[in-house]
């Protein structure tokens, strides 16, 4: 798929969605869903998962249900917010069912805003790479907050309401979990000048 046309349906306002009648086309509005934000769904239920088939299955169900309860969307939240929600769900569902304890490291993408040396962005892949690790790595508790406040750019608002927790207690969550990254991080980096 061309980036222009990726970059148009991300861009689409979904606004719409709580006002659909019953004539509507479904298959057309999850089509746009799964196009705007099915990246975003497979990323957070990797991040609580830490299993790329697991988030695969997911990702999928998360629009099977989408697209079941397409219409009781009252538009309380954005799109974005919803379907993260409903990944929410149905990883704590999967990870219930199947004992998951496991996180794995995720790749975190980032865009190149100016040429590099390779040098340069060989440590900076490293660094983001390792910082991920030990997000990763946190509770839950503390990696969900991490997660969807960096990677996922929501509000401590929305993470609020996608958590069903008060702003303050994200804001604490957030607080913890920079606080405890930067301590692992402080000790690696310790550890690696002993050795050298």
């Amino acid at each position: 798929m061309e980036s222009s046309t990726l970059q148009e349906v991300n861009e689409l306002d979904f606004t719409y969605l709580k006002y659909l009648s019953k004539g509507h086309d479904k298959k057309q509005i999850l089509h746009d869903l799964m196009l705007a934000y099915g990246q975003d769904v497979w990323n957070f239920a990797f991040s609580l998962t830490g299993q790329r088939n697991l988030a695969d299955d997911i990702r999928q169900d998360v629009f099977v249900k989408a697209f079941n309860k397409l219409e009781t969307f009252r538009g309380d939240s954005s799109p974005k917010l919803w379907l993260l929600s409903i990944t929410r769900h149905v990883a704590f569902d999967y990870r219930k069912s199947m004992f998951l304890r496991k996180v794995c490291l995720v790749e975190y993408i980032t865009e190149k805003t100016t040429s590099q040396s390779a040098e340069k962005e060989y440590f900076k892949n490293c660094l983001i790479k390792d910082t991920w690790q030990v997000v990763l790595s946190l509770p839950v508790k503390l990696r969900e907050v991490m997660v969807l406040y960096i990677h996922h750019q929501l509000s401590i608002e929305e993470i609020g309401e996608l958590l069903d927790i008060s702003e303050s207690a994200v804001k604490v969550r957030i607080h913890r979990a920079r606080k405890k990254v930067n301590t692992i991080c402080n000790e690696r980096k310790g550890e690696i000048s002993e050795e050298v």
